[in-house]
C-alpha cells in the first residue's frame, strides 16, 4: 500500500515482544510515524487501565480502542471518551444460562468501565472464585455469580480449565449464535462476549472517522481472532508470524513475529 494516514495494532502478541516489552526499534519507528503526523492507535482487548504501560513506552498520548472494540479511551487526558455496547443484568443472566448448557463447568468474569483507567469507585473486573485467568496475573475482585452479572459490563468472559479456545468458540457459537460477538485473544480456555457489532473494526472505525480517514488509508497489525474484524476492515491487515492460522489467512500480509519486530519491520517502509 502506500504510506499509511492511520496506523493501528494490537498490543499483546504483536506489538510487545514475548517478554511483554516494547522493544526499542518498535518503539522508535512508532515515534517517527507519529513525528510525521500519522497517529498509531492501540486496539486491544485490553482494558484502559492496561494502556499507561504500553502508551509510556511507545511515548503515545492519543486514543486507544480498548475491550475489544467497546471502549474508547483518551490516554494522554486519562479519560474514557465512549463507551458502546454495554451488556446489561438481564443479558448477562441469560447469557450464563445458556454458556452452563453449551459449556458445562465453565467459570465467568466481567469487566466494567468507569471515566478513567482506574476508577476507585467502581470494581472494573469481577471474578467468580473458580474462575481461570490464562494470564495468571492475579487480577479480579472474587464475587458471587450474581455479583458478575448483576452490573453492566463492556464484555463478559468465559473460563474453562479443559477446553481451548477454539473448542469453547465453537460450543458458545452453537447455542448463541450471533446474539452476540464471540471472539478471543489467547488459545489458552477463554472467550470474550461482546454486544452484537462490536468488535475491534467497529472501534477503529470511529476513530477513523473522528480523524477524517478512511478505511483504505490504515494499516492494522494482529495476531489473534479478536484482531480479524480489524484486519479485515482496514485498507491492508498485517498478521505477526506467530498468529493465529485463521488470522494467517485472512491477512493481506504476514510480517516477521513478534519476536522479530514484525510490526517495526512493516513501519520502517515508510518511517
Amino acid at each position: 500500500m502506500e504510506k499509511p494516514r492511520l496506523i493501528a495494532s494490537d498490543v499483546d502478541g504483536t506489538l510487545l515482544t514475548p517478554l511483554e516489552e516494547v522493544a526499542p526499534r518498535t518503539a522508535a519507528v512508532v515515534t517517527r510515524a507519529v513525528d510525521d503526523g500519522v497517529p498509531v492507535i492501540l486496539v486491544t482487548g485490553r482494558p484502559p487501565r492496561w494502556i499507561p504501560p504500553v502508551a509510556e513506552a511507545t511515548g503515545l498520548t492519543g486514543y486507544a480502542v480498548c475491550a475489544n472494540g467497546a471502549v474508547l479511551y483518551d490516554i494522554g487526558a486519562d479519560r474514557v471518551v465512549d463507551v458502546h455496547g454495554l451488556l446489561d443484568p438481564v443479558q448477562l443472566t441469560d447469557l450464563a444460562e445458556a454458556l452452563d448448557h453449551a459449556l458445562p463447568g465453565c467459570t465467568l468474569a466481567s469487566e466494567r468501565i468507569g471515566t478513567k483507567a482506574v476508577d476507585d469507585d467502581l470494581p472494573n473486573f469481577v471474578i467468580e472464585a473458580e474462575y481461570y485467568n490464562p494470564w495468571d496475573d492475579g487480577e479480579g475482585f472474587v464475587v458471587p455469580r450474581a455479583e458478575v452479572l448483576g452490573h453492566p459490563a463492556v464484555k463478559l468472559l468465559v473460563s474453562h480449565r479443559k477446553m481451548t479456545s477454539d473448542e469453547m468458540a465453537v460450543a458458545a457459537r452453537s447455542v448463541l449464535g450471533d446474539s452476540v460477538h464471540i471472539t478471543f485473544s489467547t488459545g489458552g480456555g477463554l472467550i470474550e462476549i461482546s454486544s452484537p457489532g462490536i468488535t475491534k473494526a467497529s472501534g477503529l472505525a470511529e476513530v477513523a472517522q473522528r480523524l477524517d480517514v478512511t478505511a483504505d488509508e490504515t494499516i492494522s497489525f494482529g495476531d489473534m481472532p479478536n484482531d480479524l474484524p480489524m484486519l479485515t476492515w482496514a485498507g491492508h491487515g498485517v498478521a505477526v508470524a506467530n498468529a493465529h492460522p485463521t488470522v494467517l489467512e485472512a491477512a493481506d500480509e504476514i510480517t516477521a513475529s513478534n519476536a522479530e519486530h514484525g510490526v517495526a519491520q512493516v513501519l520502517e517502509r515508510w518511517f
